[in-house]
């Protein structure tokens, strides 16, 4: 057999041709439409095939022929071509059908159809049964707790998965409501305006029909809505049902189960320690300075603490040794100057097992608490002595090491002596945010103290804005790696925490450091473990301005501009996960929808005239009827009937509005949502059809969201320049980020900015008289809730909403 690597090119350009989704030919070089029409793949890999042999050249073009004209009628005869060619094809080795694959016998490689496989999650339902979707946003059914597709309501929609705006509002309301405000005695429209009442009259019939039916004969007829589902008012929003399955990493409870390994040694370690667990003391006999672990020794002994930072001490390179050798002789020369025998240096007292680092590390704070002097090694002055103060104050844990101190004093390495300062000169020279953090130098000089939560908050924003081991001044730690979580301790390197552990020595109670956990895992620890404080809750209902993808419940600031004192947490936190989900108890949830308007059962106050004149229209046309009923034996007394009746149809639009337009005082509770900005009067139509007069059915809030603006009258309210604001950021960088939601409860709208539609609003806590409710999107297959937006709302709705088991928000 002769092969011919021409053919072989034309099954690769058959391959690539089906790859395209062809069956419209393939087209090679420049050929002009005129050509003879092109041959389909069948024909092309047949050819490659039956001219691979030369005594098989007129066989082949008489089955390509044969192929062409059962191409032509390929849906008639779909069997022809198997028929003719399939012994033939069975003979050379060629697979024959839809199935088939391209193989020619000029190579040994197997060629096969391109298939794109679409990537899918899957998730979990409470029952433990699985189900495999794509990666489009989904939501929990508040009603069956399935996990579905979310539809998304937009004002301009924009993909597959959006809708536009849809509702199931009584039809009557809106023809009525059209009629009313819309002039018949404008050109053309007086046909749509007749149609349009003619279909209102017919509506009003319909309603006497059904009434008579249900007096004579109950049966359950669908009302004038097209719905044949009852609406009430249940006096609550529809619930998420779907709650935390996975395990804890760290518990709040020791009854819990956590997967964080707990290194050794961890559970003996004290809340406090009244001195430390090593001194360097200077021997007076062998005039030697030695290390001393004898607790009867240390508890009798002053020392000095010693702060410095590690490039003012050393270089790291092959002279590291003989730097530190050489500071370690500066440092003891000026204790000996200052008249003391014992000293604490970390260089010399932190331990070599990784239990004696953790240990040393988590009673850092109480050696510098004990110490009778602490003195701060600075660099060579001959560089700069500002440089050399402000490097050392940049340090994450020069702070707690100056603020926990008893006594100051610093000395330069290139200088003999030795200078005392106070805690405000110190703030003068060292730190360059003194302005921000003048209220922790006035709190620990004992100027002007503070409540702890707000103490503890300033400290918290100053040490995050210094370096550490691994991180300059004022960068953000590094997304944790979860393949170091839980599987083994790390005992090499820097801690990832360490700002945690800095912080952790102003706080009452203490966690154990671990090499393992990043800063926002000890943060929970932290938090967890000072309960009193609370730091994670309040971190969850607050709105930073930017949320992390991950632990999106962590925030160092506040779009409301509340300071984390100024929110009393509504939750608790149960423990972090794996993923650095914070799982949280306690949570009222309500769900939101985003496929449409419901029909909203609503009360309107209370009015005899209202009812009386929304009795009216219906009885128009039995007024009618029986005016046509009599008319033959009571001419005058029909035509009355019949114009009276007559006169009521035409009147009805207008009664029936007057009787729908009281102040709606109770509706069933729905939280609504709609992609973009959608106005007052858009709403007020979809919900109930609108409003008429001074009894508006919907209201903007005040302060509820960003894109809020109060009104600055004598009366409390929003204005309606936030629609405006809402529509010129939807045309900007923001554009389809922008949300409208809709609280039929409290008849209130909010737009807010959120990456994704959120489907969960949680009721966290409280701040500055509202409740702090947190919009949250699902991730089902990690069965986790998202962070995309926080809304101050009235705190009584979180009243209609239920009690929901664990929740992890991550």
């Amino acid at each position: 057999m002769r092969l011919l690597p021409a053919r072989c090119l034309s099954v690769k350009s058959s391959a690539f041709y089906l790859s395209q989704g062809g069956r419209k030919g393939l087209r090679t070089g420049s050929q002009p439409p005129s050509q003879s029409p092109p041959r389909s793949i069948t024909t092309v890999i047949l050819r490659d095939h039956l001219c691979a042999t030369d005594g098989l050249s007129t066989l082949s073009d008489n089955l390509i022929d044969s192929t062409l004209s059962n191409e032509k009628n390929e849906s008639a005869k779909p069997l022809t071509f198997k028929r003719k060619i399939g012994p033939m094809a069975r003979c050379l080795g060629i697979a024959v059908g839809n199935n088939a694959p391209l193989v020619s016998p000029c190579s040994p490689m197997r060629w096969k159809l391109p298939v794109t496989q679409k990537e899918t999650i899957t998730c979990y339902d409470d029952l433990g049964n699985s189900k495999t979707h794509g990666l489009e946003q989904r939501y929990v059914s508040p009603t069956t707790g399935v996990c579905r597709k979310l539809v998304v309501q937009a004002v301009t929609p924009s993909t597959k998965s959006e809708v536009p705006i849809r509702d199931h509002t009584q039809q009557a309301s809106k023809i009525a409501l059209w009629l009313v405000a819309t002039s018949p005695l404008r050109g053309w429209i007086i046909f749509k305006w007749v149609t349009l009442w003619l279909w209102f009259t017919l509506k009003l019939l319909w309603s006497v029909l059904w009434l008579l039916a249900q007096l004579y004969a109950p049966i359950d007829l669908p009302d004038d809505s097209g719905e044949d589902a009852e609406v009430y008012n249940t006096g609550y929003y529809k619930s998420y049902v779907r709650g935390f399955q996975g395990q804890l990493w760290a518990a709040r409870s020791p009854m819990e189960h956590s997967s964080r390994i707990i290194e050794e040694g961890e559970m003996d370690i004290p809340t406090r320690t009244l001195y430390p667990r090593l001194l360097i003391i200077r021997d007076p006999i062998r005039n030697e300075w030695i290390r001393c672990t004898d607790r009867d020794v240390i508890i009798r002994t002053k020392f000095i603490a010693i702060s410095y930072r590690a490039v003012d001490a050393y270089t790291r390179g092959p002279d590291q040794e003989k730097d530190k050798a050489q500071f370690t002789e500066e440092v003891r020369a000026a204790v000996l100057g200052q008249k003391y025998d014992a000293y604490w240096l970390d260089l010399e007292c932190i331990g070599e097992t990784p239990a004696e680092k953790n240990l040393d590390l988590y009673c850092m704070a109480d050696v510098y608490r004990g110490a009778d002097l602490t003195l701060i090694m600075l660099g060579k002055s001959a560089v700069g002595e500002n440089e050399c103060w402000k490097g050392w104050g940049e340090r994450v844990w020069t702070m707690p090491e100056a603020l926990l101190t008893s006594r100051l004093c610093y000395k330069f390495r290139d200088r003999e002596v030795v200078t005392p300062l106070s805690l405000f000169e110190l703030a003068n020279l060292a730190y360059t945010n003194y302005g921000l953090e003048q209220a922790i130098i006035n709190a620990y000089s004992g100027k002007d103290p503070l409540e702890r939560l707000e103490r503890l908050t300033l400290l918290k924003s100053a040490i995050w804005r210094r370096g550490t081991a691994a991180l300059a001044p004022g960068v953000a730690p590094p997304p944790p790696k979860l393949d170091m979580i839980g599987e083994k301790s790390v005992i090499s390197g820097a801690y990832k925490a360490e700002r945690v552990y800095a912080l952790m020595g102003f706080f009452e109670h203490r966690i154990q450091p671990n090499r393992s956990e990043d800063e926002l895992r000890a943060l929970v620890r932290l938090s967890m473990a000072n309960d009193n404080d609370r730091i994670a809750e309040r971190m969850v209902s607050m709105l930073p301005s930017t949320i992390t993808q991950t632990a999106c419940w962590y925030s160092d600031d506040d779009i409301y501009l509340a300071n984390l004192w100024d929110i009393l947490p509504e939750i608790q936190v149960a423990g972090v996960t794996e993923n650095g989900a914070l799982v949280v108890d306690g949570c009222r949830t309500a769900t939101i929808r985003w496929k449409d308007f419901p029909e909203v059962a609503f009360v309107t106050t209370d009015s005899l005239r209202r009812t009386i004149i929304g009795f009216i229209p219906y009885l128009s046309w039995p007024t009618l009827i029986i005016g046509l009923g009599i008319l033959m034996t009571s001419r005058v007394g029909g035509i009355s009937l019949i114009v009276i009746g007559l006169v009521l149809l035409v009147c009805s639009p207008r009664l029936f509005v007057f009787s729908q337009s009281g102040r709606v005082v109770s509706a069933q509770p729905w939280l609504i949502g709609v992609k973009g900005v959608v106005s007052i009067t858009e709403v007020e139509t979809h919900l109930y059809g609108g409003a008429r007069g001074h009894f508006p059915r919907m209201y903007f809030t005040p302060s509820g969201s960003q894109f809020s603006i109060p009104e600055r009258g004598t009366e409390r309210g929003g204005s309606f320049r936030q629609y405006d604001y809402a529509k010129l950021a939807d045309s900007g960088p923001d554009a389809g980020h922008i949300y409208t939601l809709i609280d039929t409860c409290s008849s209130t709208m909010y737009y807010f900015r959120a990456e994704r539609p959120p489907t969960v609003c949680i009721f966290a806590g409280r701040e500055g008289g509202l409740g702090r409710f947190v919009l949250c999107s699902e991730r089902c297959n990690i069965n986790e809730l998202h962070k995309e937006s926080v809304l101050r709302m009235p705190t009584e709705i979180s009243q209609k909403m239920e009690l929901s088991g664990w929740i992890a928000l991550g």
